[in-house]
């Protein structure tokens, strides 16, 4: 009780530097930051740790299969070591060494990378890169929130007025919508490794492959109808910023077409 909390102010001041309606006003949205942005950051340290994992593992896997995409030269020391004992086996049965087939093993030739390991590299390295991203633009946003969260000292009239600056900048500057859309960046990471995953395994085995593909068929499918059906059912609990936001697109489209009928 604010009436209680604060003393009254002297007539015609209820405005004035240090009133109770500042005061107020204060408190109330000391409060509502503080909620606002202990949920933005338990989200993004939620993401950070998430990102961190899945670039280590990641990166496992581009370091490997990495190799692929430049001259193996422990396979062309083997071709040589065969192809030294040809040499011999055909000298010890009378044989000349000139008669053994040379074979052009220069690693300075020209090399070309199967289209397959370029397929793998490139959606590994494109996820990477993607993780790598959230992961920055995540740091990024928990230092801006942090700037916004510290207010100067002054009379509750001015940190009010900072305050509401500060506040309509955030909006301004499209920060929940860039917080909001992070996982998703994440998410499009996770699609892009599966989807290099099951061409890597082809190259193993076809079933396995198939199997996986068709998980990670379901996986999507899943994570597609979880994000519609909120638009479709109010009381659907699988709310998410992704869905906050094509609601809204839906929205302005179903406003723009109904604008466009009237005319």
């Amino acid at each position: 009780d604010y009436e209680q909390k604060y003393p009254p102010d002297e007539e015609y001041k209820e405005l004035s530097e240090r009133s109770r309606f500042y005061k107020t006003y204060m408190d109330e949205c000391t409060k509502f930051d503080f909620d606002m942005v202990e949920n933005w950051r338990d989200g993004l340290d939620m993401l950070l740790v998430f990102a961190a994992l899945f670039s280590a593992v990641v990166t496992t896997f581009v370091v490997q299969t990495c190799q692929s995409l430049r001259v193996d030269y422990a396979a062309v020391i083997a071709t040589l070591m065969l192809r030294l004992i040809d040499v011999q086996v055909a000298i010890s049965q009378g044989a000349s060494a000139n008669e053994v087939a040379v074979l052009n093993l220069d690693p300075s030739a020209s090399f070309k990378a199967k289209s397959v390991d370029q397929w793998i590299n490139g959606l590994w390295f494109t996820s990477l890169a993607l993780s790598l991203t959230t992961t920055l633009v995540a740091v990024l946003t928990k230092q801006w929130i942090n700037e916004y969260m510290i207010l100067p000292s002054g009379t509750p009239r001015d940190r009010s007025r900072i305050r509401h600056f500060r506040f309509v900048g955030l909006e301004q500057w499209h920060v929940p919508l860039i917080i909001g859309l992070l996982p998703v960046l994440m998410h499009i990471s996770l699609g892009v490794f599966f989807a290099g995953f099951i061409i890597f395994l082809c190259s193993l085995d076809v079933v396995m492959a198939a199997s996986l593909g068709c998980l990670t068929g379901v996986g999507a499918l899943a994570y597609l109808i979880s994000n519609l059906l909120p638009l479709l059912y109010a009381n659907c609990p699988y709310k998410t910023p992704l869905a906050l936001y094509t609601f809204r697109l839906v929205s302005w489209v179903r406003r723009r077409i109904d604008s466009l009928r009237s005319h």
